[in-house]
C-alpha cells in the first residue's frame, strides 16, 4: 500500500511520536501550531482623564528573556480609578492593569522556570508580581527600582515603544527580570482575584506580628468592598469565627455575612460615634473588638475605629494606597490610654504573593463565595464604562474579560 506524505506532514508524526515516547512538551521558544499570535495587539490607553482609548500596536519582538502572553482578564483596582479619575502619579498616557491574568502564546529560548521554579511552557495561565526579590524589606513598589534588569509595576507604566504594558489589552509582553508565577491550577476568577487577594494575606501577617490576632479573637472589619470583604474570608480561612462588619451599604453587609462575618452593623442605622460604638460592642455581646481592620481609605473612619477597639487591643490599617487626606483622632484617648498596638499595611511581599494561591484554594474549599466579589465584567471596548461603573460604586468587583 502507498502512503503519500509531504515534508509538513512527515514532521508533524516525528514530533507526536517522539512527544509521546518522551514526554515532552514543545520547547521553550516555540507555540503548538494551533495558536496563531495577531500582528497587532490592542491596548486601552488612558489618553486623558476619564478617556480610554482602544489603540492598535505592532506585536513587539519576544526577546530571549521574555514572555508573551494573552490576556484573558484583569479586575479594576482602586489605584486604576484614581488615575482615571486625577492622574495623580502624573502616567498619563497610559496602559493601565495590574490584576492581570492570562495565557502563554510564546516564550524567549530563555525562559524554563517560573518565579517559583515552576516549569513553564506555552499554554500555561500566569500572572505577574510587582515584588522582585524575596526581600522582607521591600513590599513597595517604588522600592523595586533597587531590582537592577527587572521591570516596574505592569499596569503602572510610562508609555515607551512597545505599549503592551498593561493588562488592559489583549496581550502583553512581560520582560526578562519579571516577577512571573504558574497559576494553570486556578481558574479565571480565582486568577483575576490573586493581586488584590495578597494585599489582605500580608495585611494579616501584618496583625499577626502583634501577637493580639489570635484564633478566638473578636475582630471588627470596617468597609466592606472588595478588599474589607477579602479580608473577611482571610480570616475565616485561619479559623477567626468572630467577625463584625461595619459598612453603610446593606447589600454588602448581607454579602460580609456569607463571606464570613458573625454580624454586621449599618453605620447609616446609628447618629453619632457613642451610637455606632455601642453598635459594634452589642454585636460582639457587650464587648470591644480585640482587633480591627480599617479598610475604607476614609480618614473620617480611621478616627472612629478606634472606639470599637478594647484595651490592649490591636488596629491595621490597610485602607489608604494613597493620599487621602489626614484622620483627626485623640493621642490619649485613642491610642495611650488604651495601649492599643497598631500596624499599617500596604502591598505584599514576594512570599505573601505566593502563599495567597493556597489561600483561594482553602476559601473555596470551606464554602466561601470568591468568584461572586466579581459582580460586573465589561470586554475591553467598554473600558470606560467599567471604569465609571467602578467610581460609582455598583457591584463589587469589576474586571475586564477577554472573550
Amino acid at each position: 500500500m502507498d502512503i503519500e506524505l509531504n515534508s509538513a506532514d512527515v514532521q508533524a508524526v516525528v514530533r507526536q511520536v517522539l512527544e509521546s515516547m518522551m514526554g515532552q512538551t514543545p520547547a521553550a521558544g516555540t507555540q503548538p501550531s494551533a495558536v496563531s499570535i495577531p500582528k497587532t495587539a490592542h491596548v486601552a490607553m488612558l489618553t486623558s482623564l476619564e478617556n480610554f482609548e482602544v489603540k492598535e500596536y505592532p506585536m513587539p519582538e519576544v526577546g530571549d528573556g521574555d514572555i508573551l502572553v494573552k490576556v484573558e482578564g484583569c479586575g479594576v483596582c482602586g489605584t486604576d480609578a484614581h488615575e482615571f479619575k486625577n492622574d495623580p502619579f502624573g502616567l498619563i498616557p497610559v496602559a493601565l492593569g495590574h490584576e492581570g491574568t492570562g495565557e502563554i502564546v510564546k516564550m524567549g529560548k530563555n525562559v524554563k522556570l517560573d518565579s517559583a521554579g515552576k516549569p513553564l511552557k506555552v499554554g500555561d495561565k500566569v500572572v505577574t508580581c510587582m515584588i522582585f526579590k524575596d526581600n522582607p524589606d521591600i513590599t513597595m513598589f517604588d522600592l523595586n527600582k533597587q531590582n537592577v534588569g527587572g521591570a516596574d509595576v505592569y499596569g503602572l507604566l510610562e508609555d515607551d515603544d512597545i505599549h503592551l504594558n498593561g493588562w488592559f489589552s489583549d496581550y502583553i509582553l512581560v520582560r526578562e527580570g519579571s516577577t512571573v508565577f504558574n497559576v494553570s491550577d486556578l481558574d479565571l476568577k480565582s486568577r483575576i482575584l490573586i493581586e488584590p487577594c495578597a494585599v489582605l494575606v500580608h495585611a494579616a501577617e501584618r496583625a499577626k506580628t502583634t501577637g493580639i490576632l489570635r484564633f478566638n479573637s473578636k475582630v471588627v472589619v470596617q468597609g466592606c468592598g472588595p478588599i474589607g470583604l477579602i479580608c473577611i474570608s482571610v480570616l475565616r480561612t485561619m479559623g477567626i469565627e468572630h467577625i463584625v462588619a461595619v459598612d453603610g451599604n446593606e447589600q454588602r453587609l448581607d454579602f460580609a455575612k456569607r463571606m464570613g462575618a458573625e454580624q454586621t452593623v449599618n453605620f447609616m442605622q446609628h447618629k453619632g460615634i457613642e451610637a455606632l460604638t455601642k453598635g459594634v460592642t452589642d454585636a460582639f455581646g457587650g464587648y470591644a473588638a480585640d482587633f480591627a481592620f480599617q479598610c475604607t481609605g476614609s480618614p473620617a473612619a480611621h478616627a472612629n475605629i478606634y472606639k470599637f477597639i478594647r484595651n490592649g487591643g490591636g488596629l491595621c490599617e490597610l485602607g489608604f494606597f494613597i493620599n487621602g487626606g489626614d484622620a483627626v483622632i485623640n493621642p490619649h484617648f485613642d491610642l495611650c490610654s488604651k495601649e492599643i498596638t497598631l500596624v499599617g499595611s500596604w502591598v505584599y511581599t514576594l512570599r505573601d504573593y505566593a502563599t495567597t494561591f493556597d489561600f483561594l484554594k482553602r476559601a473555596k474549599a470551606i464554602g466561601l463565595p470568591m468568584d461572586e466579589l466579581i459582580t460586573h465584567e465589561f470586554p475591553l471596548e467598554q473600558i470606560n464604562e467599567a471604569l465609571v461603573t467602578n467610581l460609582k460604586q455598583e457591584g463589587l468587583k469589576i474586571a475586564i474579560v477577554n472573550r
